[in-house]
């Protein structure tokens, strides 16, 4: 048995979309900073987190909406911004926009994401979240923050943690650039994997979409250590809709972000991908729960695995949580047959855990 019928949990999802995957894009979204130190203390310290049971409450009525900015979801989690979905599978980006739209639930479109921000929203029906990088000098994010304006997107995502991109030994061993260089290594690869390739080669090659516009070009490892905050003050006052700031995990930066106007914040070690030797970012999601009180908008994503998860990051002081690389699985696993299986395993687990620990609904009605 294979494919979406052989998901039952992430583990299930990641073996078989390493089994499908060329071992380059495998390690590209499997890949974290240094050594992997970083990803493996936040999993552990998911792990550590207890939920106590409960007995003898009725928890036969059960309700896994949340809101979010006004609106009401229809499951307790959304989709992380990712960049390079279709790498996942051919037509990635809009399995992810379909399900965002059936669940009602925000989809992060990545500054870097494989298909248009405009078509992703169109298939979204209008759920969707754009994900901003400053990069150079500014000019270019710019232009972006117009293009998703004029798109009809009403939350901006701006990804702070990425001054310089992180060194993810992995992919650098495997040669992973973009646009693909095609060298010996990377041609066995592919060759080893004609499912993939094949798939992928009809359904054409990834490509960054959103910079397909006149005087824009992008480089995946710019720097963008310019950004400051003067800048997020100008980006404060050129976006009129929802703005949140990802990447956070010091109380100080957090207090700051809050005064300075931005909705909501979301923490994250950008999937422990950037700084190995970064602290756990559940544990700073208490630490930033405590520090800006129960009604400030907390988001967070990194290291969730389950449904289990979810609740845990939801006790720990989270508005709303995110997946991401766990989603591409899912897709590699068994295309949208696959991402919908995943799902629902998940919707499964949190609906199995509040009942466990006594709960109808998860803690959280502050948005």
């Amino acid at each position: 048995m294979g494919g979406a019928n052989a998901i039952h949990s992430y583990a299930d999802a990641r073996r078989e979309a390493r089994r499908r995957l060329p071992w380059m894009v495998f390690d590209y979204i499997d890949g974290a900073a240094g050594e992997g130190v970083a990803e493996a203390r936040n999993l552990a310290a998911l792990r550590e987190i207890e939920l106590q049971p409960r007995v003898l409450v009725n928890v036969a009525q059960r309700d896994l909406s949340v809101p979010v900015f006004g609106h009401a979801g229809r499951a307790p989690f959304g989709i992380s911004p990712m960049g390079l979905c279709n790498l996942s599978g051919p037509g990635a980006d809009l399995m992810l926009a379909r399900i965002a739209a059936r669940y009602q639930v925000p989809h992060g479109v990545s500054t870097v994401a494989s298909t248009a921000m405009e078509r992703i929203i169109e298939e979204a029906e209008g759920h969707a979240w754009f994900q901003l990088y400053f990069s150079g000098d500014g000019t270019g994010t710019t232009k972006l923050v117009e293009r998703a304006k004029a798109a009809g997107y009403k939350t901006l995502v701006m990804t702070l943690d990425v001054p310089e991109v992180g060194r993810r030994p992995r992919e650098l061993r495997r040669g992973f650039k973009m646009p693909f260089r095609i060298g010996p290594a990377q041609f066995l690869d592919f060759a080893l994997h004609p499912r993939w390739s094949i798939s992928t080669l009809l359904a054409g090659a990834p490509e960054l979409a959103n910079f397909k516009m006149p005087g824009f070009d992008f480089d995946r490892t710019e720097s963008r250590a310019a950004a400051d905050w003067d800048f997020l003050h100008r980006l404060r006052d050129q976006w009129d809709g929802h703005l949140v700031a990802k990447g956070v995990s010091h109380v100080g930066d957090a207090e700051r972000l809050k005064a300075g106007g931005v909705d909501a914040i979301q923490v994250s070690s950008h999937g422990s991908r950037q700084l190995d030797s970064a602290p756990p970012p559940i544990l700073a999601l208490r630490a930033i729960r405590e520090a800006l009180g129960p009604d400030y908008p907390l988001f967070y994503d990194s290291g969730l695995r389950s449904g289990e998860d979810v609740v845990k990051a939801y006790t720990m002081g989270a508005d709303f949580v995110f997946f991401g690389r766990a989603l591409q699985f899912a897709i590699a696993a068994g295309g949208e047959a696959g991402l919908a299986r995943f799902w629902d395993l998940i919707m499964q687990e949190v609906s199995l855990t509040l009942a466990q620990i006594g709960q109808t609904r998860l803690p959280s009605a502050r948005l």
